[in-house]
């Protein structure tokens, strides 16, 4: 089984905060994760990452229900938050592993300025400067039940297929994000 610890010798970092930002995404703060997100989240740093498999295939996940927000939807590989002085390589790297017990190997900046705001059916809402990033992984996903319910291959073409047939099957943001990646053309 996979260790979903962070690796030992990256630098600490603080998980449990956000990086509160300004609209010109400059950086006004931090807050608690935990207190973020509710009916009236402030515009916060986050990160969105589709992950190639050996066989070219996408990784998308299904959150695990426990998550605080869009439980239960199917996304993208991974997302998350840098803690605050965290690269956003170094957030993607570790979450990658938390989350899915992966490595990544080549990780591309796709979409730096992506931002989104989106209400879940709880009513919590997300509100993000997310910039999107694709990788390849190295290694066989062994997900953190924490944080996936369940996860599949698919083609690109197939995904995209999906996400215009059935968006609401989907997070708001992956339905957003394949529009504008040329992966998913």
């Amino acid at each position: 089984m996979s260790d979903h610890r962070a690796d030992p010798s990256t630098p600490a970092v603080d998980p449990t905060r956000v990086v509160l930002i300004d609209d010109a995404g400059t950086p006004i703060g931090t807050a608690e994760k935990a207190s973020v997100h509710g009916a009236d989240t402030p515009l916060h740093l986050g990160f969105s990452c589709h992950v190639l498999l050996e066989d070219g295939r996408l990784l998308v996940t299904r959150r695990a229900l426990s998550k605080r927000t869009f439980a239960g939807v199917w996304t993208n590989a991974f997302c998350g938050h840098p803690a605050p002085g965290e690269e956003f390589a170094a957030a993607a790297r570790r979450h990658a592993q938390h989350e899915l017990g992966i490595g990544l190997g080549q990780l591309e900046l796709a979409l730096p300025d992506f931002r989104y705001q989106a209400t879940d059916s709880t009513g919590i809402v997300e509100y993000e400067l997310c910039p999107v990033f694709v990788a390849r992984a190295v290694g066989d996903p062994m997900p953190n039940p924490e944080e996936v319910a369940e996860f599949a291959a698919v083609t690109p073409r197939d995904l995209a297929a999906a996400l215009r047939s059935t968006p609401w099957a989907f997070s708001p943001w992956l339905v957003e994000q394949a529009k504008l990646l040329p992966l998913y053309a």
